[in-house]
């Protein structure tokens, strides 16, 4: 016997099978969202559902994945605890619970929830990931024998290279990986990531575009490809490339703020700084760095210097950064401790077999060999790595100084005429560095006028010294005669009347040589006259009667 099929009701409220359908099609599923990367929909989705009743396990499980991949590891870390509270708790929740310990930087919580969830390879590589961490060798060997050949252990065991700044041999496992799974198009992402890390920025940006011709709108994409354009172009650049990240607005966008605003920060220079940078400290580990530059910068030193003096470096740019700040210090409160200190930062960097043949690591080794006073040695580094810093002042300052250092003063000057930074053309180094080469390359004059355009101070003194004694040195007594006249008349200290005496008879002589013009006699026997010491009548007399005899008109 066959049923027959009853004829629905057509009639006011009802609605035929085919509507019916269609309106179920437009309902939102889980799994669209999910497809999408739409995680905060999923969310929402999945509360909805937990709200009306109609949730289970399995929504509660959602809920946190989806916060997880959010980066809302606080908020997937509480829903984790909370079913952990229940009876009959799936034993996966534990390692789940433990990841998101781990990325809110709880490692001995994170240490201890994966130990209650059951052997398996997350937990495996959970715990590789803790030991490194926890500088445990021994133990991150052990997980490390437990990796197999498959492609979660592989990325893992990619991602310590990455962290340990092997970045060559993590490169190697994405690209084997990407030979049998062309469509893991991420792993492009973190290939590019890798090249960043070795300033191959225009590799690194082919790479990533065949990941962003799929998926225009990802945050840590177009984040890279802006810190590309910084390095190969500027900040005005790569600010162009964020901005259009803010104006997408996309879900990816949400997860990434935090990153999107402190790259900004650096992308402007510097500018907001203290707003920005201070609360992100925990969040992200380059805003510590970056907030250390940013008081450097300012001459802030002992505020630099609080900021980095707890903190264990464990990259190539902290071990720089420390060395930096320590160096700095040292100059300023003349702490051979700090300098020391700062010499073996750098030594250790510019040593490692990662970093020496890096731009940053030869910059180590010069600036190692710049404290020790090892000018020879600096050359040999900076001479390998100028052709990238032709309009760096501060990379001229310093290569300048090693020029002059080793004599090479026909040369440091040209480099220290390239410098254009007002503060870095203002400081006492330079001016006294480029008055030595001027007085060595025989343009005292040019020397002399660095010091008429000083203000009175210690520093103009110091300057003025090192005029008079290093032009009395190189035979040009004219200005050192004046130098000893300004520092005898602001300080009657009987070697400066010495070092006139000295200088005005080695002009007297060069102008009876013919090597001065006459006239400079006249300069001669006025600043004679303007110290007291009874030699200076017999000198007067003896330069008068040698123009009266040569027909040389004095006043």
């Amino acid at each position: 016997m066959m049923l027959s099929r009853q004829k629905p009701a057509i009639g006011p409220g009802s609605t035929t099978p085919a509507k019916e359908n269609k309106k179920k099609k437009k309902l939102p599923k889980l799994e669209d969202f999910l497809s999408s990367r739409d995680y905060t929909g999923a969310i929402t989705l999945s509360e909805f559902n937990r709200i009306s009743g109609k949730g289970n396990e399995e929504t509660d499980l959602w809920i946190a994945y989806c916060a997880f991949h959010l980066g809302d590891y606080k908020r997937a870390m509480e829903e984790y605890e909370r079913m952990t509270k229940h009876d009959g708790c799936h034993p996966d929740v534990w390692i789940n619970l433990a990841c998101c310990y781990f990325f809110l930087g709880m490692y001995s919580e994170s240490d201890k929830a994966a130990q209650r969830g059951p052997k398996s390879r997350l937990q495996n590589r959970l715990g590789f990931h803790l030991s490194h961490k926890f500088n445990e060798e021994k133990r991150l060997m052990s997980y490390h024998q437990n990796l197999q050949d498959i492609v979660e252990d592989q990325l893992s065991l990619a991602s310590i290279h990455y962290l340990r700044s092997h970045y060559q041999e993590a490169i190697d496992i994405y690209k084997r990986i990407l030979l049998d799974n062309r469509d893991y198009l991420a792993l492009n992402v973190y290939v590019a990531l890798c090249y960043y890390k070795l300033d191959y920025y225009d590799v690194s940006q082919e790479v990533l575009a065949v990941y962003l011709q799929q998926y225009p709108d990802s945050a840590i994409a177009l984040n890279l490809k802006a810190c590309n354009h910084f390095r190969l172009y500027n900040g005005k650049a790569a600010e162009a490339e964020l901005k259009s990240l803010q104006e997408m607005s996309t879900p990816s966008f949400v997860f990434a703020r935090d990153l999107i605003k402190h790259n900004m920060v650096v992308f402007r220079g510097g500018e907001g700084s203290l707003q920005v940078l201070p609360p992100l400290i925990d969040v992200i580990p380059e805003a510590r760095l970056n907030l250390v530059i940013y008081h450097l910068k300012q001459d802030d030193i002992a505020e630099a210097y609080n900021l980095i003096k707890e903190l264990e470096p464990t990259t190539p740019q902290e071990y720089i950064l420390k060395g930096v700040v320590n160096a700095a210090l040292g100059q300023e409160q003349g702490s051979k401790e700090h300098l020391k200190i700062a010499q073996q930062y750098f030594q250790l960097v510019g040593g490692s077999a990662s970093e020496c043949d890096t731009i940053p690591g030869r910059q180590c080794m010069a600036s190692c060999f710049f404290i020790l006073r090892q000018f020879e040695d600096v050359l040999i580094y900076l001479n390998s790595v100028k052709s990238y810093f032709y309009n760096d002042d501060l990379f001229n300052f310093n290569y300048a100084q090693a020029k002059a250092a080793v004599g090479n003063y026909k040369e440091a000057e040209e480099v220290f005429l390239l410098i254009q930074t007002e503060k870095i053309k203002n400081d006492y180094t330079y001016l006294s560095w480029l008055a030595r080469c001027y007085i060595m390359n025989r343009k005292a004059r040019l020397a002399w006028e660095l010091y008429l355009k000083m203000e009175t101070s210690g520093e103009s003194f110091s300057l003025l010294q090192l005029i008079a004694n290093d032009c009395y040195k190189m035979g040009q007594f004219y200005y050192a005669a004046k130098s000893f006249d300004v520092l005898e008349r602001l300080d009657p200290n009987p070697e400066y009347w010495e070092g006139k005496r000295g200088a005005c008879v080695g002009v007297f002589q060069l102008i009876i040589a013919g090597h001065e013009p006459r006239d400079t006699l006249r300069d001669v026997i006025n600043m004679l006259r303007n110290s007291s010491n009874p030699q200076v009548e017999y000198m007067v007399r003896t330069m008068k009667k040698w123009a009266k005899e040569n027909l040389v008109a004095l006043p």
